[in-house]
């Protein structure tokens, strides 16, 4: 059986949890999200993506 969940989901509900652990503030999670969001516009966003891809796709063939 194969769960698929997209990675914009899963850093949500990790960034979430951290949030309301303690063990990140608002503030740095403000800063965390708009470096992301401002990253995602830049020349090494296709490298980024590349490489997200790629591990995800290492780790998809993992056979447990």
């Amino acid at each position: 059986m194969s769960l698929r969940i997209p990675l914009v989901l899963l850093l949500g509900i990790v960034l979430a949890a951290l949030i309301r652990g303690g063990s990140l503030k608002g503030g740095p999670a403000v800063v965390s999200m708009l470096f992301g969001f401002f990253l995602a516009s830049t020349s090494v966003a296709p490298d980024i993506n590349r490489f997200i891809i790629g591990v995800t796709d290492m780790i998809g063939q993992i056979r447990f």
